[in-house]
């Protein structure tokens, strides 16, 4: 009667590993992370840059 009721179970996903952890952690923090930084920095820069040469750059009118 047992193999009855596990054959109606779902499968069980394995257990990440300790290792696996650390390496996914790794991964993020000195892999995908800094590139997205340096991206979403870069793309605001590049944005207000933009806006300076359309409307011009920060500052009190000139007379």
């Amino acid at each position: 009667m047992s193999e009855a009721l596990t054959e109606h179970l779902p499968p069980q996903a394995p257990k990440p590993s300790r290792r696996r952890e650390l390496i996914t952690f790794l991964v993020l923090a000195f892999g995908i992370w800094p590139i997205v930084a340096v991206g979403v920095v870069g793309g605001y820069g590049f944005f207000v840059w933009m806006l300076q040469i359309i409307y011009g750059p920060p500052g009190p009118p000139v007379h």
